[in-house]
């Protein structure tokens, strides 16, 4: 037995999302925790979901990696794979880890059941839950088991809601886990009168839990209730998904979250590392240990960059990942200088830049949409635009109310009746002319001709002004 009659030291990780391109900050994070849980001789290990980020391919470097990690893992301790989220991790993924164990085993729990450890061999019952000919086949034949594990994988939510409907599936799936956990408490009580120590191992969303950014989870579509957890009656119960660690404490039993391996995203609050467990019968302990993650930085302006604080910020920011988030107008994006910023940043590990530009929103005729008829929505335009709204009126009027020819008529009628323009004087004004005013030097020269006009007579009138034009009979484009 691993420790007959005392606590068990287990080392709890989840949230390891090895990937191509979390790998470096992956295996950092978690090859330290191996570490550390080996020199600390822990005697267990639960990985309790999303091992992996995505689908890889067999020949992924991370995959390898992965692989490295949990073989190392299984050379001094039997090591328990929860099946995560299925976008993260999608089915048969940890099929593979079976293969890879070392002188312990590493056993996958990809459905709901329950599965004792005795020594270093895994035996899983065949339904959800022990029944009593099983535990007494168990107690029989190898004895009392070190450890028993309740494990709930992440739920297919579609299997669940073609059994349920559509429409009772977002809810059903916390009312079916809460029916489950409730009769395997019943079990588990049994096993902890006979001396055995209980772990819960589930991969979901506590109701009221924080995520990484601090928000808080609530809603009747999460998993659990705290209350559901608890009446499993674990002794701890040991929870993956949600990348802050925390923890919640009832009468000496633990539900606990030890948050991601590593910190994946920008903004994410918190130390990051994995849970050290002391369990023993009806007590359990989690003491949290940090990771070396990476640091990241968050820098938000509204309005354009504020260079002398980025540089402030700069200064401090080296081998750490940066993000420098900014929001202003669209006539105004042209004052970011990006390369400027990445410069002040050249000695980061990573420099994120996003920009949220908000577009330029104009009112051609605010309240036109709102008028009743045509003649509303053009007089509306005439009173934004300050035009003199009676001629386009009237124009409006005669488009509606007359056919094209009636139209016709009444625009050439209308103009035979206006008078033709005058470009120039209409009359030549009286005059005297004498060989002073022609400005003549030479008093012998003959004088010119004097135009003389009497003033009883009107003077001809001389016009430069064109004909006026027949709309009918003249070219129009001469």
């Amino acid at each position: 037995m691993l420790n007959d009659g005392g606590s068990l030291l287990a080392a709890h990780f989840s949230d390891l999302h090895y990937s191509p391109g979390h790998l470096a900050e992956a295996d950092r994070c978690f090859g330290f925790a191996v570490e550390d849980a080996i020199a600390s001789r822990c005697q267990v290990a639960v990985v309790s979901g999303d091992s992996t980020d995505h689908r890889l391919d067999a020949h992924t470097p991370a995959l390898s990696a992965l692989g490295r990690r949990i073989h190392e893992l299984s050379v001094h301790m039997p090591v328990l794979m929860l099946q995560g989220t299925f976008s993260h991790e999608p089915p048969g993924t940890l099929d593979l880890f079976r293969l890879i164990g070392a002188r312990r085993p590493v056993y996958v729990a990809d459905r709901i059941h329950q599965v004792a450890l005795i020594g270093e061999a895994f035996f899983p019952s065949d339904g959800a839950i022990f029944d009593e000919p099983e535990i007494d086949e168990l107690l029989t034949q190898h004895g009392l088991p070190d450890v028993v594990f309740t494990c709930v994988p992440t739920v297919n939510k579609a299997v669940l809601a073609a059994a349920a409907g559509v429409a009772n599936a977002a809810t059903a799936i916390g009312d079916h886990l809460a029916d489950y956990l409730a009769a395997a408490g019943a079990g588990n009580r049994h096993w902890r009168a006979l001396g055995v120590r209980t772990i819960g191992v589930s991969h979901g969303t506590v109701n009221g839990c924080q995520t990484e950014h601090g928000v808080p989870m609530a809603g009747l579509d999460h998993e659990f209730t705290i209350g559901a957890l608890f009446d499993a009656h674990c002794d701890a119960f040991m929870l993956g998904h949600i990348h802050r660690t925390q923890q919640w404490e009832r009468e000496g039993r633990v539900v606990a979250y030890p948050g991601s391996i590593g910190r994946f995203h920008f903004g994410e609050i918190g130390t990051k590392g994995y849970l050290q467990w002391q369990v023993s019968p009806g007590q359990a302990v989690a003491t949290p240990v940090k990771t070396p993650a990476s640091e990241t930085v968050c820098i938000d302006f509204d309005g354009p960059p504020d260079m002398a604080k980025l540089a402030e910020m700069a200064a401090d920011a080296a081998e750490k990942h940066v993000r420098v988030r900014w929001t202003l107008n669209e006539e105004h994006r042209q004052l970011v200088d990006r390369e400027a910023i990445e410069a002040l940043f050249s000695a980061s590990a990573e420099l994120k830049l996003e920009a949220r530009v908000l577009p330029a929103v104009r009112s051609r005729a605010e309240g036109i949409s709102r008028a009743a008829t045509l003649s509303d929505k053009l007089g509306r335009w005439c009173e934004l635009t300050g035009v003199d709204a009676n001629p386009l009126l009237d124009s409006l009027s005669m488009l509606k109310n007359l056919d094209a020819q009636a139209i016709a008529d009444q625009v050439l009628a209308d103009l035979a009746r206006t008078p033709a323009p005058v470009t120039h004087e209409s009359a030549v004004l009286p005059f005297i002319a004498t060989l002073e005013d022609l400005g003549a030097d030479d008093d012998s020269a003959e004088p010119e001709p004097i135009l003389a006009v009497s003033e009883s007579e009107p003077a001809t009138a001389v016009s430069t002004a064109a004909a006026p034009m027949n709309w009918l009979t003249d070219d129009l484009f001469a």
